[in-house]
């Protein structure tokens, strides 16, 4: 994508709020979603996972919706991004778009302000310009009986090229001449649409001194490639024959990046919430053959191996991704770069599989030689990413000597460092340990450099198979709030929050690992690492985010709208640093500081990072606990306001056992 599209826009707090009062979540929602209304709230089925009877509420008083089947909530904003895969500024600028406002950008440079605006209309231009092409290359396609026989012959039907826009670039070398007044616009160059000679080389009317210029894409099928927004950003083009390249794609543009973009994820989006998965391959033909066979959920990379921009796309949509390859070397290799890609990303909520066909099958031929059944029951044995990462790690590896097993153990170090921190990481450990005849805690000891934070051996695994493994000293320390009934506000309470946690022990210690100090405490603050903790428990989350922003996609949607509802100058950080993971994910400090310029909330942001020692890494265990402990507060505050509907109000009852289910378990 352009990086002017990308361009980060500090936008004002207070607008959030004034664009989220006049915005009416039941009118955005309900443009798809299918709402009735139930008591106080709108009902309907979850437009985020499968199901049959409606679990998913809309409250027009709150402007706040909540599934109770899979936990989905939000605001109007979360909800744009949510389902229509916006990133935060997009999502905000769309809604505002809506109601008529306009994002105020006072905080940004001229420079910037002129910057941007130059980017959007370029970006509106070129989409403009790729879109009247697009209609164009359907036109053709009507009058293309070559084109139709080829498209029947693989088994498509006029309704499925209509949902995909197929069309066809007809022979010659100027057929666009014919669409486009001025062939010689320089904006038919910069779209991919049309290529140009060198200055000098005599073009097709003979003009001397010109540079020789024609299609880019001529004799094709054509296959208009979206963005999430549905706006053409490109093409693909395969050949009705043999020839070569068989397919040919747009090149990079100012709008297209064919190593973030995924062919079909616009048109699948839906069906990535119904059939629960993504399910990745390798062409387009793929996508709409499969989406006329009943799998909708298909996308496609575009003839470049998979990339972290990708996998990171695709979870804004699902929580599982599988991946397709041919059974041979070369869809051994293209799934080796897939898994290089996803390792990051695949935290304990996540599943990420691997598909190898047989190798006389792509998907296409699979599923209409065993149907629907018997392709669904083919991907439901795909190979899980643990398993593919530890035949990763010993491909080659004689595991029957001491050398075979020390050469995989180096393999997986790298490959398990990329994990995010969480039980899928601390099992495999285990696995990698067993495979190569060496204790976990010893293993971390040779990797002691790549994992830094499993020091304290809390992430290792006792020595005898079958134990449980030793719980974090933290975990017994947050205390049952049986009886709460205080205020959510409460939690911006420093003291209040300190209160909630145990108390010292008569030695001057605590029952487990505390995280505050009630106000007038005489106990110095505790020390971790080397390092003094500030007394703010959001400042100990925001600095852990701030130095290790990927640690945001581990926390839940849950946990998402409960740090970005915290007031300045922390809910307003959070919410901006939840924007750029959106627009270029996770950055390094030096970037996010560059990003942070004019911010309302800059100088506090600095602060804190100028109160870390260098060379110190910010806690997750505890970073853990004290987003755990918020949840508790917040979820039995929930109970509380449920507490006078539950009886009258089937939904706020079960919602109501569904938060008790969870404090017991927690």
């Amino acid at each position: 994508m352009a990086s002017g599209h990308n361009t980060a826009v500090a936008i004002p707090q207070s607008f959030i709020q004034e664009l989220l009062a006049r915005a009416d979540v039941v009118d955005i929602v309900g443009r798809y979603v299918q709402l009735k209304k139930g008591g106080a709230n709108f009902m309907g089925l979850c437009p985020f996972h499968g199901e049959k009877s409606p679990s998913f509420s809309v409250s027009p008083s709150k402007q706040f919706y909540h599934c109770f089947g899979c936990g989905k909530n939000g605001n109007a904003i979360s909800f744009l991004m949510e389902h229509g895969g916006m990133t935060f500024v997009e999502a905000v600028k769309d809604l505002a778009q809506q109601y008529g406002l306009q994002v105020p950008e006072d905080d940004v440079s001229p420079q910037e302000r002129a910057r941007a605006a130059q980017a959007r209309e370029q970006q509106a231009t070129l989409t403009s310009v790729l879109e009247k092409a697009g209609i164009a290359y359907i036109k053709h396609l009507r009058n293309a009986p070559r084109a139709i026989d080829y498209l029947k012959g693989r088994g498509l039907s006029g309704e499925i090229a209509k949902t995909f826009g197929l069309g066809y670039a007809p022979e010659g070398w100027r057929a666009l001449a014919s669409v486009f007044p001025d062939y010689n616009d320089p904006l038919l160059v910069e779209s991919g649409l049309v290529i140009t000679g060198e200055p000098g080389e005599e073009n097709a009317q003979g003009k001397s001194g010109e540079a020789k210029r024609y299609d880019r894409f001529r004799d094709r099928i054509m296959f208009p490639i979206r963005n999430v927004k549905g706006e053409c950003i490109g093409f693909g083009g395969r050949v009705l024959g043999d020839e070569k390249p068989k397919y040919l794609n747009s090149p990079e543009t100012p709008v297209f990046s064919k190593g973030r973009e995924l062919y079909g994820l616009f048109e699948a989006r839906t069906a990535l919430r119904e059939h629960g998965y993504a399910l990745v391959t390798e062409g387009y033909m793929d996508v709409v053959a499969l989406a006329q066979l009943g799998f909708a959920n298909a996308v496609a990379t575009l003839g470049t191996a998979c990339t972290a921009d990708h996998v990171q796309k695709l979870f804004r949509f699902t929580d599982s991704v599988v991946f397709s390859f041919d059974g041979d070397s070369a869809g051994r290799r293209a799934a080796r770069k897939a898994l290089d890609a996803a390792l990051p990303f695949a935290t304990d909520v996540r599943t990420v599989k691997f598909l190898f066909l047989p190798a006389e099958h792509d998907p296409d031929s699979y599923i209409r030689e065993h149907g629907q059944e018997g392709f669904a029951a083919y991907v439901a044995k795909a190979v899980p990413l643990s398993k593919f990462m530890l035949d990763a790690a010993g491909e080659g590896c004689d595991l029957d000597t001491a050398e075979g097993r020390a050469h995989m153990a180096s393999n997986a170090r790298p490959l398990w460092s990329l994990l995010p921190d969480g039980t899928l990481k601390h099992q495999l450990l285990a696995e990698i340990a067993d495979t190569v005849l060496i204790d976990s805690r010893e293993l971390l000891q040779i990797w002691q450099p790549a994992a830094p934070h499993y020091k304290n051996s809390s992430s290792s695994r006792p020595q005898g198979k079958g134990q449980r493994p030793k719980q974090p000293e933290y975990a017994d320390a947050a205390p049952h709030f049986e009886e709460f009934s205080g205020n959510f506000a409460d939690l911006h309470d420093e003291g209040a929050y300190a209160a909630s946690l145990p108390a010292p022990s008569a030695a001057g210690g605590s029952a487990g690992r505390s995280f505050g100090a009630k106000p007038g405490a005489s106990r110095p603050p505790r020390r971790i690492a080397g390092r003094v903790l500030p007394a703010g428990r959001e400042d100990r989350v925001l600095r852990l985010m701030l130095t290790d922003p990927q640690s945001w996609d581990k926390l839940s949607g849950e946990e998402h709208v409960l740090l970005s509802e915290l007031p300045a100058p922390h809910g307003p950080l959070f919410v901006w640093l939840e924007s750029q993971l959106h627009e270029h994910g996770p950055q390094p400090w030096a970037a996010l500081r560059e990003g942070l310029r004019e911010h309302p909330q800059e100088k506090h942001a600095i602060d804190q990072i100028a109160q870390l020692h260098e060379g110190i890494e910010c806690d997750w265990n505890e970073v853990r606990a004290i987003l755990d402990q918020l949840l508790k507060l917040k979820r039995q505050q929930e109970m509380v306001d449920l507490l006078p509907r539950v009886l009258a109000d089937p939904a706020a009852r079960q919602r109501y056992e569904e938060l008790s289910a969870l404090l017991k378990n927690s």
